[in-house]
């Protein structure tokens, strides 16, 4: 059997970097070269699985956040048979919604929130796949707080460290690779 040091190795081999994209001066860290690998997709489904058994026993809800994030918040969801809530960039959510402004490089956005889709007092688990400078995991977690629910932590699958962006989230933030 693998160690979980090992399976970590195998996945953060099969994830993909692009030079100069979306512009010049930025390194891409691309999942979806993981998701190509049946063997590696499996063994990081297992290394977020084990996380969560491990880390945040008694989660009741998990918060993705778009659009990559919802790849492992469903399928977390699923394992523990609890709910899944997307969070969404504005207008794309129908119904009542809370929204939250974040900070990009260049100006702000707005993510959203069904306001029925929480219970409050949930016990949740924000997922994405990569945080760089926080300010998405951070709106996504004031959220979460907006609808009373607690966010336990953010589990995000990479994490760029140069950007400390986990210094910005009100949150636990525990990434599996960091570069």
């Amino acid at each position: 059997m693998e160690s979980s040091s090992d399976e970590l190795e195998y996945v953060k081999s099969r994830v993909g970097s692009y030079p100069n994209f979306p512009k010049q001066g930025i390194l891409f860290w691309d999942i979806f070269s993981v998701l190509a690998d049946p063997e590696a997709s499996k063994k990081l489904h297992g290394l977020l699985i084990r996380h969560v058994r491990a880390k945040t026993p008694g989660v009741q809800a998990f918060v993705a956040l778009e659009s990559r994030g919802f790849l492992f918040g469903s399928v977390l969801a699923l394992e523990f048979g609890v709910p899944f809530v997307p969070i969404r960039k504005k207008g794309k959510l129908p119904g009542a919604v809370y929204q939250e402004t974040y900070q990009l490089e260049y100006g702000t956005d707005i993510l959203e929130v069904q306001k029925d889709s929480i219970t409050s007092g949930q016990k949740v688990v924000i997922v994405d796949d990569l945080i760089a400078t926080g300010g998405t995991l951070e709106a996504g977690c004031r959220l979460v707080r907006r609808c009373g629910a607690t966010v336990e932590q953010c589990l995000v699958i990479m994490e760029l460290t140069a950007l400390r962006g986990r210094a910005q989230v009100s949150a636990d933030v525990h990434s599996l690779i960091q570069y």
